[in-house]
């Protein structure tokens, strides 16, 4: 059984002393710091020179500096850029400046699983990741439920690393949903293995597979993007208020007799042999590497597919549709505008 910490397992007085450097203002960094700020937490943010969040950050009455500066500040530094661009950043302007004492954070065991970076041995070296969007975690919090969190410790130099690390949790009001006690190597294995052959690679291209089939049958697109597409939201947050059981229950007789006849022929054994070898690449590092040497080589693979993504026909349909779904359009535009600058 897991060991799950709630709000009376976590003192924030661990933190009274303490400036918390967040280093990133984007989904996760700007939750975080909002978030800690209002538990009564010294927060500092630290940016690059010209970064547009600066400006954000100062309008929400944020103390901002360099990121050398704000780590110098920091008795906790939590690093929340991107997982390729950590190693870089850590070893220019994060070790060169940190406190001689100072707690290393981080909301992914990346960099510390697969040795890209490896701090100091007087330094705590811990995790909080919160299951869900930077935009979540801030709107839980400030609707008084909060997001649940993963944390781990990898180094406790102090001695004082786990309290330290549930008091973080607290102050981001993760801990008035609930914190599971993990390890890094648990959370970095097990967060790729669900993205890549579930939530994201799984779920994107059994969307895909099932559009092309019911178009190229002749079905018409519109009606096709519906049927595999539109209505997974609904099956998904069915399954998020009560799994698989209440998903089935909610459904009609012959979806749920669908379900167990044809998910089989769909999810097999071949399917499952691919999922172990996923998990494999992941265990031993072949994906983190292919990862990082294309970054390191400007993403020209990262790139391709990407494109290829994005030129698929349900793309485009999609678009489409969406305008008529007015719950819908201000994340819409709000997505668009962001995909045209990127």
């Amino acid at each position: 059984m897991a060991d799950i910490y709630y709000d009376p397992d976590a003192d924030l007085a661990a933190l009274a002393d303490k400036k918390v450097a967040i280093i990133g203002y984007g989904s996760q960094g700007h939750a975080h710091a909002l978030n800690l700020r209002d538990s009564g937490v010294q927060v500092v943010v630290g940016l690059r020179e010209g970064s547009a969040s600066i400006v954000k950050a100062r309008e929400q009455g944020l103390e901002v500096r360099s990121v050398e500066d704000a780590v110098a500040e920091g008795d906790i530094v939590m690093i929340l850029a991107p997982d390729q661009v950590q190693r870089t950043l850590f070893a220019e302007q994060i070790a060169p400046n940190l406190k001689p004492d100072a707690a290393i954070f981080f909301s992914h065991g990346f960099n510390i699983r697969y040795g890209y970076i490896t701090p100091g041995e007087g330094h705590d070296v811990c995790l909080v990741a919160p299951k869900g969007p930077g935009h979540k975690v801030r709107a839980t919090y400030e609707s008084g439920y909060g997001t649940p969190a993963i944390i781990a410790v990898e180094q406790d130099a102090s001695g004082n690393a786990w309290e330290l690390t549930k008091a973080y949790a607290k102050g981001l009001g993760a801990t008035r949903a609930g914190v599971i006690k993990t390890t890094f190597t648990e959370e970095t294995e097990t967060d790729l293995f669900g993205e890549q052959a579930v939530l994201c690679g799984g779920v994107s291209h059994l969307i895909q597979a099932g559009f092309e089939t019911l178009t190229d049958a002749g079905y018409q697109p519109e009606i096709a993007y519906f049927e595999v597409c539109h209505e997974l939201k609904l099956i998904v947050d069915l399954i998020n208020e009560g799994g698989i059981t209440k998903q089935r229950w909610s459904c009609s007789d012959t979806a749920e007799y669908g379900d167990y006849v044809s998910g089989p022929r769909v999810i097999t054994d071949d399917t499952k042999k691919a999922m172990r070898e996923i998990l494999s690449d992941i265990q031993d590092g072949t994906f983190a590497e292919r990862f990082i040497a294309d970054q390191d080589a400007g993403a020209p693979e990262f790139a391709k597919l990407r494109a290829q993504g994005e030129a698929h026909p349900i793309e485009s349909v999609g678009r489409d549709l969406r305008q008529m779904f007015s719950w819908n359009k201000s994340a819409g535009d709000d997505y668009e505008e962001g995909h045209a600058r990127r």
